[in-house]
């Protein structure tokens, strides 16, 4: 089969993505978490008692596909809505047809919202009915944590289920069965593709494989066949496809500069953190990545010695992503600036490490009844004391009584930890005044 062909078969129209689309769970690609064998939305789908639940997860990483695989395996009436688009009019017609189909012929309607953080309170309101009832199945896929960002009425109707980024491994895997899968994807050709391509493909696309199997579609349909008809897909070819440019380092070498990064900004060197910064991005590194890294050590090396170092280098990464290369890197350098030059100190992970060992290891927990709800009107039968009522602080116990003594957040004397740290003592002096 030559392009022309393929290229006036009305059923290739549809996306390479789309036509590859996994259509049982076997085929399903990743995910193992929560989809492998013997977890428990693979035994709830396989045993038909999966109830509403919501997908949330980064894109391209299945959620929509596994909603299709659901419907499909339960034999029931799959309905797509999507929430930028639609509205309580739609909701409530797949509502009503879903209720008299269930109670004529009984047949179960799956509603897949996409995007169904869009909905506001209203919207939602529309459907809590059907999923009450049973009458659907409901589905919301998104990109937005559930908790955050939908209303608390249809999160707590809903099981959910957090996807990830696809591993490289998966994407290539994808990949290689759609250049040789002959009834749905490029098997029809006579291709030869590079290793070196499919693991471009496999880092440039992030995690998501419809960007992985759009960027291979590309490629094979703009690289003309030499003299034998042979297609051949090199790395050059796969970095054009996917416009992303290739690693000009090793892997190897690719982790040993993100160390130096870390190392540099850890260690209040700014100069040597911009020189590893702008060779990452220089040499094909995506920048969000950097971005990343610069919040993390925000939090974890500066800390509460520098508060304002997470908002700064939080403000940095909502720049670039506004702004793109290459004025995205002048906020991101301030960043890097400013928390590479900001006091350290790594009290927050050391308490919340300290915090976590101690829940580990408590086995009698109890809330103090002075804790426990009702709150400060009731103090003269609980005995809690209304820190406003004396000034803003008053010495009282609110861990439990096995740990009543641990410390977990020791603040140092570095930038505004020393601040805690006075407020700590002037807190401490008051007590001991009170005695």
């Amino acid at each position: 089969m030559d392009l022309f062909d393929y290229r006036n078969d009305l059923d290739s129209m549809k996306p390479l993505a789309e036509r590859m689309r996994p259509r049982t769970l076997d085929e399903f690609i990743g995910q193992e978490k929560i989809i492998g064998k013997n977890t428990l939305l693979r035994r709830a789908v396989t045993a038909n008692k999966l109830g509403s639940c919501i997908f949330y997860g980064p894109p391209g990483c299945g959620k929509t596909t596994l909603a299709n695989i659901i419907a499909n395996i339960n034999d029931g009436h799959f309905v797509k809505l999507n929430a930028v688009t639609s509205g309580v009019a739609e909701a409530k017609k797949v509502i009503e047809d879903a209720h008299n189909a269930k109670k004529m012929y009984g047949t179960q309607f799956y509603l897949l919202l996409d995007e169904c953080h869009r909905w506001n309170k209203a919207q939602s309101d529309s459907v809590l009915q059907g999923i009450e009832s049973g009458d659907i199945i409901f589905i919301g896929s998104t990109t937005e944590n559930p908790y955050t960002s939908m209303t608390k009425a249809i999160v707590s109707r809903c099981r959910i289920f957090e996807f990830s980024r696809l591993k490289e491994e998966d994407i290539i895997k994808g990949l290689k069965q759609a250049a040789t899968d002959k009834e749905r994807g490029m098997g029809r050709f006579n291709l030869q593709i590079d290793e070196d391509a499919y693991t471009l493909w496999g880092w440039a696309s992030n995690g998501d494989l419809r960007t992985a199997l759009n960027a291979l579609e590309l490629a094979v349909l703009t690289t003309n066949p030499d003299s034998n008809g042979l297609i051949h897909i090199t790395k050059n070819d796969a970095q054009q496809s996917i416009q992303r440019k290739a690693l000009s380092y090793d892997e190897s070498m690719y982790y040993d500069m993100i160390s130096a990064f870390i190392k540099s900004m850890r260690g209040s060197d700014s100069n040597a953190a911009l020189y590893w910064s702008e060779r990452l991005i220089q040499g094909g590194c995506d920048p969000l990545l950097i971005c990343r890294r610069v919040m993390i050590h925000a939090a974890e090396d500066v800390g509460m010695a520098d508060p304002n170092a997470l908002v700064v280098a939080t403000s940095a990464m909502t720049a670039f992503e506004k702004l793109g290369l290459p004025e995205g890197r002048i906020p991101l350098a301030e960043a890097i600036i400013y928390v590479s030059e900001a006091p350290k100190s790594n009290t927050v992970v050391c308490a919340l490490d300290s915090a976590k060992d101690a829940v580990e290891n408590s086995k009698h927990e109890s809330v103090p009844l002075y804790l426990r709800d009702p709150n400060y009107k009731t103090e003269k039968v609980s005995g809690y004391k209304y820190p406003h009522d004396y000034g803003g602080w008053v010495e009282q116990q609110y861990l439990p009584d096995d740990v009543k003594d641990d410390v977990y957040y020791k603040p140092t004397d570095h930038g505004f930890e020393k601040t805690i740290q006075e407020r700590q003592k002037a807190r401490k002096k008051k007590d001991e005044d009170n005695k």
